[in-house]
């Protein structure tokens, strides 16, 4: 997690001078963000952890849940294509698929406001309502997945390690899809910039 803060961050900082306006200010917060991202992951080293680690999807988001008109179907549990194939075959709480899941939710309220055919004023208009919805379908989507999932071995015991865990992982996806977008698409750079931003202030008030 740490090798991948620092490879992501190293490269929002090379390319800070190309991104749009409205991009950069928090951009740059989060290249000074660096030493609390990288403290925040080590965090892990100094605890004990009551779950049990399991082999997890690797890859979950919403791309990867086909609905057949009755049920769903999870497909591709082949991991990240990037990582290494070792990597990817290690045990690891499976709050990390959840994660996955959750980052997923905030790029499904965002990309219909990138769409071309919505208006120019209509992105800064609809950004609060896309933010409504994307944190009430996590909700949501959390509560069932803790509901169908209670008392099993793999959840921490506490509330207290479970929103640590659960940050941790979130806080890793983001900047994960900050690597990836700023070599794949960078017109979402943004995403994963606002969900770092939104990770380390909600872990900040709680």
């Amino acid at each position: 997690m740490r090798t991948l803060a620092d490879q992501s961050l190293n490269l929002l900082g090379k390319r800070l001078k190309e991104l749009p306006e409205q991009t950069r200010g928090n951009a740059e917060k989060v290249v000074k963000l660096k030493s609390a991202i990288v403290t925040r992951f080590r965090q892990l080293l100094e605890t004990n952890s009551t779950a049990m680690r399991i082999r997890c999807h690797g890859d979950f988001h919403l791309g990867q849940v086909l609905f057949t008109g009755k049920d769903f179907v999870i497909i591709d549990f082949e991991g990240e294509p990037a990582r290494p194939l070792g990597e990817r075959r290690l045990k690891r709480s499976p709050l990390r698929d959840v994660a996955g899941m959750l980052r997923s939710f905030d790029y499904a309220s965002t990309v219909k406001l990138k769409n071309e055919s919505v208006r120019p004023d209509a992105p800064v208009q609809l950004r609060p309502w896309a933010r409504f919805w994307n944190r009430w379908v996590s909700v949501a989507y959390l509560r069932g997945y803790l509901d169908a999932t209670a008392q099993a071995p793999f959840l921490p015991k506490t509330r207290d390690e479970l929103a640590f865990l659960l940050d941790i992982h979130l806080l890793e996806k983001a900047t994960y899809e900050l690597g990836y977008e700023l070599n794949s698409r960078p017109d979402f750079v943004d995403v994963p910039i606002m969900g770092i931003l939104d990770i380390l202030h909600s872990s900040d008030m709680a």
